[in-house]
This record gives C-alpha cells, structure tokens and sequence, in this order.
C-alpha cells in the first residue's frame, strides 16, 4: 500500500478517487458509473474501447468489480475517520490520499490539514478555498496567480499586469480589496434587508386589508343573502294572500251566479211550458176551450215577470266582476317589503341636510333655502368670526354625523371650478391649510382648469378626465372608516373611496369659484 500514490487511486475519467472500482479485461481500473457513461457513448458509435490503453473490443466488455482496489481504499478512510475522500486530494501525501482542504495559487498544489501547517506563509503564496480548477485563479495572459484588485478597471490582475497593462493604477491586495468590497456589500445588504422589512410590512398591511374587505363582502353577502330570502318569503306570502282572496271571491261570484243561472233554467222551464201550452190554444178550433183555458191568469203574468227580471239583472250586475280595487289594499304590503329593501341599501329618504350661512366665506352666496352656494364678487358683509371661512370660499353642512351610513348628491353642472367633500369641525378657517384636501381634517374632490382629482391631507390623485356627469354623491360609513365619491351617470360610477378611522363628527363641506353647486338631498 505504501508503493500507492495518489494519481494510482484516482479514476482517469472523472480525475477523482476511485468509487466503487471496476476493471476491464484489459486490466485498468475505472469507477463503474464513468465507465458506463463512456461505454453508453461508444455504443451509439457502434464499437467499445478501453478509455486508457484504447485496446478494442468486439462486443461491451463485462465490468468485473476490483475487490482488492476496494479494500484498500476502504482501508484508506478506515485510517482517517469521520472524513470522506473528497474529489481532490492532497499533492503531497503521495504514498495514500488524503482530502485537500486547501489549495495554493503560487505551488498550483491542493494541502492536506498537515501540509497547510508547513507550507510557506509568504505574501507570494496565495490560499484560498479548495476549487475544482485552479486555472480561473490565474490570470488568462501571463498564466500567473491573481493577486491584485486594479480600483480604475475594476479588476483581478497579476503582478506582470501591474507591471505592464495597469501601470500607475490604483492596486489593492485581492484580500483588502474584498474586506473593502464586503464592507460596501454589508451596507448594500443592510439597506436591502430594511427594504425587504418594510416590503414584507406592506405586504401583510395589505394581506390584513384583503382579509377585510373579503370578511366585509362575506359579511354583506350573507346579509343580502338573508335580505333577499326575506324578500322571497313575504313576497311569496303576499302571492299567497292575494292568490287566496281572488280565489275566494272567484267561487264567491261563480256560486252566485250559479244560483242565479239555476234560477234563470227553472223559469226558462217554466217559460217554454206556458208557450207550448198556448201554442196548443192558437191551434185549438173550439171557442169555448179556447176562452175557458185561457182565463185561468197563469198562462202571462206580465208585472210579475219583469220583477222578477229586474232583480235577476241586478244580481247579475253586481256579481260580475272580481272586486280588485278591494285586493289592491293588499298590496300596501308590497310598499312596505320594497321600502325594507330600500332601507337595507340606504337608499331611504332622510331630513335634507342644509348649509350654514354662520360658516360660509363672504364671497359666497346661500340661498334662501340654505341649498345651494354661490360664487359672487361681491362680499356679503358676514360678520368675522372664529367659524367662518376666511381664506377659501367655502360653507359647511349644518348638520354633522357621528354615525351610520349616509350619502348627499350634489349638484355641480353650474360651476366649473369646485371642491366638495366632507370634514371635522376642527378644520382650519384660515391659510392655506384651510382649503378642502389640504388637511387631515378633510376629504375632497375637486375640478379645476387641470381635470378631476381627489385629495386628502395634501396628496392629490388624478382621476380620469371622462366624468361627464354633472351630479356628484358623496358616501359615508362612519363606522367603517370610509368617505366614497360617486359620479351619477346611467350607472353608479365609484370614483374614489378613502379609508380612516374617524375621530370627529363630520360635516358636508362645498367649496366653489364662479358659477353655484347645489346640494339635491340626503339619504342614509
């Protein structure tokens, strides 16, 4: 064993020590997976060859397992335990392999543990992890070790490069150059790390907001759900009721008039009798018959008979028809189901809400039926005081909502240039902050010379300049946090919804520079 280098156990297909050796007829040894590899080749090419010796064979040869090469390199890693044999080996131990853990770019050698105590600690003699080739540590003109980092080109070069193609350049050792480079890399991945941070907190800010809005539309549709399995129950009862009442007054009116058909039948009987009774007396020859049986008073009762016809066709007269104006009574049922609905999709009407001349700007007209606000160039004289607007030309609601789902149309076709939303009552009066979206305390749409936008705390989003409506709704849910801006065309149009947990009650707030906008109504 001791007659064994390290090239005698390495298998010449892979370069590596040997696993599970096999030998061929002609004596080498390879490991059994490489020799098939190169075997399955050959075949496609339709003859078989020892890799090294290159002796012929006719047919694939048999693989005959080295038991003795096996034992002894089981007898190899018995000697070291805990450690396997890796693909390369130490240069050194040349009388049985040992892993390298090491290599040198100068010596070109891979180092055992023992080795890479003793080998030279010399500037010249570069260590670096074990790699499967030493040639991309070189460089690829002179072919001698990378040992400098040139700052100017940013790149690996050897000493003769330093020399010659990087004269005067800013050089480095490889080694100072990639603590500097780590360092620069540490900062690069701290700042991504904060970003990766605050990336995954908006991830989970909206992963929570997608869990509420979807828990809220399973909410909503489990209550339209059971709003409208309501709906189908009292409309299938009221079906019932009517269904009832005009079959009970159908057989009503048809045993009536049965009575009155069987009644009409019996003097009908009665009528063809005395006919064919008095035929019989037109054709009778003898004047004493004819005198003495006509006299008996019941062949013609004239005043009898059309007494009896007038309360038959009075009869008749009031039992001809269903009495609907009576069922339509029922159908005040109907209102009310309908008006349940309404309530249930807030579109029930409330009390108007009205503006408060006490806040509006002095530029701004109110109407006498406090609806509507007007642009003029005359100041109306208001009194100054603390809630009043003194900057912008704006007025608010009278009323305030501190709860529940509300909603107001507003009228904007007569203005070309408007701001309307909603706000706290602690809104500034005066400044610049005191205009409607340039606040905390406020949320607006508003349309100038530059299109349709949306805004809160002074960040402005530009909305679609295609809103062709002339009618604004603005939508709350006090307490779902949400202020929702609707344009109303042939559809409901969503044009912006802001999200915040209110603190205050809030208040209609308009705004407008020439022409008027007017509120048309509340609802909730």
């Amino acid at each position: 064993m001791d007659s064994l280098s390290g090239e005698e156990l390495e298998c010449c297909i892979c370069l590596n020590i040997y696993r599970d050796p096999v030998m061929l007829k002609c004596g080498h040894n390879f490991c059994r997976e490489c020799i098939n590899s190169v075997l399955d080749t050959q075949e496609r090419s339709g003859g078989y060859s020892c890799p090294q010796c290159r002796e012929k064979f006719p047919e694939r040869p048999a693989l005959h397992r080295n038991i003795t090469l096996r034992n002894i390199l089981e007898d190899l890693q018995s000697t070291q335990p805990g450690q396997e044999i890796s693909g390369k080996v130490c240069t050194y131990c040349i009388h049985f392999p040992v892993p390298a853990v090491k290599s040198c770019l100068l010596c070109e050698a891979y180092l055992c543990d023992n080795h890479l105590g003793a080998h030279n600690k010399s500037p010249e003699h570069v260590l670096c992890d074990l790699t499967t080739s030493l040639e991309n540590r070189k460089c690829s003109i002179h072919k001698k070790a990378l040992k400098y980092y040139c700052s100017e080109d940013s790149v690996c070069v050897c000493v003769y490069c330093r020399r010659r193609e990087h004269k005067g350049h800013k050089m480095k050792l490889l080694k100072v150059a990639s603590e500097i480079k780590k360092i620069g890399l540490r900062k690069v991945l701290q700042t991504l790390t904060i970003k990766r941070e605050e990336t995954e907190t908006r991830v989970q800010s909206l992963q929570e907001h997608r869990r509420k809005v979807q828990g809220k539309a399973a909410g909503e549709t489990e209550k339209v759900t059971a709003l409208f399995r309501d709906v189908r129950r009292q409309l299938e009862d009221l079906q019932k009721r009517v269904l009832s009442e005009i079959s009970s007054q159908a057989e009503q009116i048809s045993s009536s008039l049965s009575d009155l058909i069987r009644q009409l039948e019996i003097k009908k009987d009665e009528l063809s009798k005395k006919m064919g009774h008095i035929e019989e007396l037109c054709n009778k020859s003898d004047p004493l018959t004819v005198l003495q049986e006509s006299d008996t008073g019941d062949l013609c009762d004239p005043e009898d008979g059309d007494n009896e016809r007038e309360r038959h066709d009075r009869l008749l007269h009031e039992g001809e028809d269903l009495d609907v104006a009576g069922m339509s009574h029922m159908f005040n049922t109907l209102s009310d189901i309908i008006k349940g609905t309404n309530v249930c999709f807030y579109v029930q009407k409330a009390a108007d809400i009205t503006l408060d001349v006490n806040t509006a700007h002095n530029s701004l007209q109110i109407s006498d039926d406090k609806k509507t606000a007007s642009w003029s160039n005359i100041s109306q004289n208001r009194p100054d005081t603390p809630e009043r607007f003194q900057s912008h030309p704006h007025v608010l609601s009278s009323q305030s909502f501190s709860s529940g789902r509300h909603y107001w149309d507003v009228d904007v076709g007569g203005s070309n240039s408007w701001r309307l939303g909603m706000c706290y009552p602690s809104m500034e009066r005066k400044g610049r902050q005191s205009m409607i979206g340039c606040n905390k305390e406020s949320w607006g749409i508003f349309r100038n010379e530059n299109g349709y936008s949306v805004m809160h705390d002074c960040k402005r989003i530009l909305l679609p300049d295609n809103i062709s409506s002339d009618r604004v709704s603005i939508c709350l849910d006090y307490e779902a946090g949400q202020i929702s801006f609707y344009s109303l065309c042939d559809i409901l149009r969503n044009l912006h919804t802001f999200n915040a947990t209110f603190t205050e009650p809030l208040h209609v707030v308009l705004g407008v520079w020439n022409g008027s906008v007017k509120l048309c109504g509340g609802k909730q």
